[in-house]
């Protein structure tokens, strides 16, 4: 059947239809556009830099049918990389665009090895096109997401991986950047999260070209977005609760002073929690994949000496060695001189530096390595001849320097840094209080005796560690509590709500009080005074209990008695104790939550007289990394924005009586001053009086002294 006015030959977006609805039916129209595109791209390749309309168009439109004749168009594929990889420099970039987009639509639809698309479009990252390049970084991104979307394909990966290796070490930069680009962006995506890619990507960092070298640094510089996704919902039910500690004490008489201590515990908690959700989470997991950190360091220190690049990308790499050097514990030990060269108040971002260098901080640095750069750090930024803001700052770097490695400080500088306690201005009198704050905890001995404060019993178990000792402990610190509890009889919080009633078995008198989970405190006080009273019941029921028992009870009344020097019995007792409910029993989540209940009951409990001052072991918990807020945090009123400011003006402006003048005379009758009724008169009246506000000549105040002398000298 002859078909009359056919247009279909010139119509290829309804060819394209027609045969997508029914192939087999039009496949006779197919063929005579696909051999018009072959004796069209015949054509082309006689002039391959020129843009070639028609074949544009018959790309696209066999790209979009191939997988409706796939036996006809098997070497189609073929020919078109051939074409972009023989002549991708000099092609038009529209052009060129066309044939990539025809490819990426025949991968789409199984026609093409990923494999070798791929490692085209790799090549193509070296054209002189960035609307290409990002094109392609985009479809290769999704590419090989879709491809691991169901499950990883390791040897895929493994290929890929190895070929942008490769072309980490192209002569071509961009090419370079791009891959770098593809690997850190599928990394985030979590399709290539593992410890190869980190390291391919840490080869990146001593890439001759700063722009690659950058993109490498930035990426280990970066935060992890696992972490950052982390969603902080869990069980609310592990944090010991108020009414745990509640339980734990309620034999407690009420009294004002059990009062405050409530109210201080609750302030604990409250601060704590604060305290634990402001914190950023520092723990990003690039860095710890890295293979041989300690090598990447030292190579970063040596091309950091050797390269000239400018002092942000400087800064970059003294950042990421810092980073490694604490999160290892790695010994790089010309690092802390080199670094010692840029504190100076007036150096450009010196917080940046400070934070450098206490980051680099840990345990394991020889104390006399570091020492030089605390004194550097003391002498430079404590003095009185700067600002408060500079002294403020330096004793935050020594603090966050002294919290990773406290034997750097010695007892002189720590005491002469304490005076500063109180100094006039309000910002460098805290961070002096912070630093004393950070050696109460630690190392005690190397303060005043002043300035050590009320001991605590949370710190009882306190030992002056020497350089690399490591205080291992053969049991759980506080499970105690647990033996304690069964020998006392005390209920469990859901027994002691469903019975109400006291159990039989004499109470001991453990001091004090409870904690608060930052929720409902005036529930929490109410629980208070429905805590169980005490059993009154006391004699001779003391000499019938089990001898473990009364070595509890005599171990917490020792502290009453004993004298400096003679608690260590009652201290081994404890410990015993405390290692035997270690080995005897697997313990719970509850037990758990009962030792931490105890845990905080000791941070705000006063240690009894003649009891050792003991350290608190997770109070001072560091992050892995230094945040820059902790070195620039100034305790100092901050600066509103304009709205605030207007604000706080209509505020002070309440209740204020109408601007301009008032008569402020008791007696309204009175007569006013000259000087009031000046202010009423016509200027042509006070205007020979107005000529004393000119200013006078240097002559004319030496007449008028000279008059104002001889007047005197007629006086007497």
């Amino acid at each position: 059947m002859v078909r009359h006015n056919n247009q279909l030959p010139d119509n290829l977006p309804q060819l394209q239809n027609l045969i997508k609805r029914d192939p087999g039916s039009y496949k006779d129209e197919f063929l005579q556009q696909y051999r018009h595109y072959q004796s069209v791209l015949e054509v082309f390749r006689l002039h391959p830099g020129q843009f070639n309309k028609r074949l544009d168009d018959l790309v696209m439109f066999i790209a979009q049918v191939s997988y409706c004749y796939p036996d006809v168009l098997t070497n189609y594929p073929q020919e078109l990389m051939d074409i972009l990889q023989t002549h991708h420099t000099i092609l038009d970039s529209a052009m060129r665009m066309t044939l990539c987009r025809a490819l990426i639509l025949l991968r789409n639809k199984n026609l093409l090895k990923p494999t070798d698309l791929l490692s085209l479009f790799f090549h193509l990252l070296r054209c002189q096109d960035k609307a290409l390049r990002k094109f392609l970084e985009t479809h290769i991104i999704t590419d090989i997401k879709n491809m691991n979307a169901k499950h990883k394909n390791t040897r895929l990966n493994t290929i890929l991986q190895n070929f942008m290796y490769s072309m980490l070490k192209d002569s071509n930069s961009k090419a370079a950047k791009m891959s770098v680009d593809i690997m850190i962006e599928l990394y985030k995506k979590n399709v290539w999260n593992d410890a190869k890619t980190v390291n391919v990507i840490a080869t990146a960092c001593f890439s001759k070209y700063t722009k690659v070298m950058v993109a490498a640094l930035k990426y280990f510089l970066g935060s992890d977005p696992e972490e950052e996704k982390k969603s902080d919902d869990s069980d609310s039910d592990n944090e010991p609760s108020a009414r745990e500690v509640l339980m734990a004490n309620r034999v407690n008489k009420k009294t004002r002073k059990r009062e405050k201590q409530l109210k201080k515990v609750k302030e604990h908690v409250k601060k704590s929690k604060k305290k634990k959700d402001a914190t950023p989470v520092f723990n990003f997991s690039a860095l710890h994949l890295v293979h041989d950190p300690q090598g990447l360091a030292e190579k970063l220190f040596q091309q950091l000496e050797k390269r000239n690049e400018r002092f942000e990308v400087k800064l970059m790499i003294l950042d990421v060695i810092s980073r490694l050097i604490g999160l290892h514990q790695l010994f790089l030990l010309n690092y802390y001189p080199y670094i010692q060269r840029f504190m100076q108040p007036h150096q450009r971002e010196v917080t940046k530096i400070l934070q450098f260098a206490a980051q680099s901080s840990h345990e394991l640095v020889p104390p006399d390595v570091l020492e030089p750069v605390l004194k550097t750090l003391v002498n430079n930024f404590v003095t009185e001849r700067n600002s408060a803001d500079v002294m403020a700052i330096g004793l935050n770097a020594v603090r966050e320097i002294c919290s990773r490695c406290p034997l750097v400080m010695n007892e002189d500088l720590l005491r002469d840094l304490a005076q500063y306690k109180n100094y006039r201005e309000r910002s460098v009198m805290m961070a002096a209080r912070s630093l004393i704050h950070l050696y109460r905890s630690s190392m005690p001995e190397l303060l005043h005796k002043k300035d050590r404060g009320r001991p605590t019993e949370a710190i009882r178990e306190l030992k002056s560690k020497k350089y690399g000792e490591v205080d291992a402990k053969h049991y759980i610190s506080g499970a105690e509590v647990l033996l304690q509890d069964s020998m006392e009889g005390i209920p469990d919080n859901d027994d002691d709500s469903k019975d109400g009633s006291d159990s039989d078995d004499e109470w001991i008198d453990i001091s004090h009080s409870s904690e608060d989970d930052g929720g409902d405190n005036d529930n929490d006080s109410e629980n208070i005074e429905n805590v169980v009273e005490v059993s009154e019941s006391k004699g001779d029921e003391n000499s019938e209990r089990d001898p473990v028992e009364k070595k509890v009870k005599d171990s917490d009344k020792g502290g009453e008695t004993a004298k400096p020097g003679e608690d260590g019995s009652s201290s081994n007792d404890k410990v015993q104790l405390a290692a035997q409910a270690s080995l005897m029993r697997i313990l719970t989540d509850e037990d758990f939550r009962k030792i931490d209940a105890m845990k905080l009951n000791k941070e705000v409990t006063t240690a009894r007289k003649g009891k050792k001052r003991p350290a608190e072991e997770e109070k001072n918990s560091k992050g892995e990394l230094v945040s820059l807020a902790d070195i620039e945090n100034i305790y100092k009123k901050r600066k509103h924005d304009k709205q605030m400011r207007q604000e706080s003006v209509k505020k002070g402006q309440e209740d204020r009586e109408k601007y301009g003048f008032h008569d402020r005379r008791l007696n309204p009758h009175s007569s006013k001053t000259n000087r009031e009724k000046r202010k009423t008169k016509h200027y042509m009246m006070v205007k020979h009086k107005a000529k004393r506000k000119i200013k006078r000549s240097f002559k004319e105040k030496q007449i008028a002294l000279r008059n104002h002398l001889q007047k005197l000298r007629k006086m007497k």
